[in-house]
């Protein structure tokens, strides 16, 4: 028991890329009654996310990929994204600097750790680990376009900050992590943007 929290059971409900898991719970509500609760929660391991920004000519590398559940639940052929990756028991910022250079084709050097964050803690285990990294096209090593081994099949983008921008207000993008990180760029001031010249 721990703050007034038992876990009563544990049921496997599936293993593939992650533990799929029935938990039911005792617990102490804050108002201090007992409350008894099942839920299903799905494990797939932590992440990282990082944004490349060019500040010289204010362009930012974005990457664009099919994801399965935003095609079922809303017809997306494809969602835009900042680059991230699965941890697999290495350090964020080893992890993220290799997944960056496989998807991007970009070297990655001193990237800045921001913050962590639960993307969907209703339902998912996962915590990403957020950066931030300057690149110039001086740092491009390849394509990028990630791995064929691991069925990846990435479109690299490099946008202006500005069309980043626009694409949020439009709905074209629609990824949580990206949105989180272009906007920290606009508020930290990373990059200036056609309003700010105005």
């Amino acid at each position: 028991m721990v703050d007034g929290i038992r876990i009563l059971s544990r049921q496997l409900l599936a293993r593939g890329r992650g533990l799929l898991e029935k938990i039911s719970f005792e617990r102490r509500r804050y108002d201090g009654r007992p409350q008894s609760m099942s839920r299903e929660v799905y494990d797939t391991g932590d992440g990282a996310a990082i944004l490349l920004y060019d500040p010289t000519r204010s362009r930012v590398v974005l990457i664009r990929q099919f994801r399965a559940p935003a095609f079922l639940s809303g017809g997306h052929d494809g969602l835009i994204e900042v680059c991230a990756g699965k941890l697999e028991g290495a350090d964020a910022e080893a992890r993220i600097v290799k997944e960056a250079e496989e998807e991007t084709g970009f070297a990655v050097h001193h990237p800045k750790r921001l913050f962590e964050a639960y993307m969907s803690p209703g339902a998912f285990c996962e915590r990403l680990t957020f950066f931030i990294a300057e690149y110039s096209p001086a740092d491009r090593m390849s394509d990028g376009g990630g791995l064929e081994e691991e069925d990846e099949d990435i479109e690299v983008l490099e946008p202006t900050f500005d069309e980043a921008l626009a694409m949020i207000d439009s709905g074209e993008i629609i990824d949580a992590k990206t949105i989180l990180l272009l906007h920290y760029a606009k508020l930290a001031g990373l990059m200036r943007s056609a309003a700010d010249e105005r």
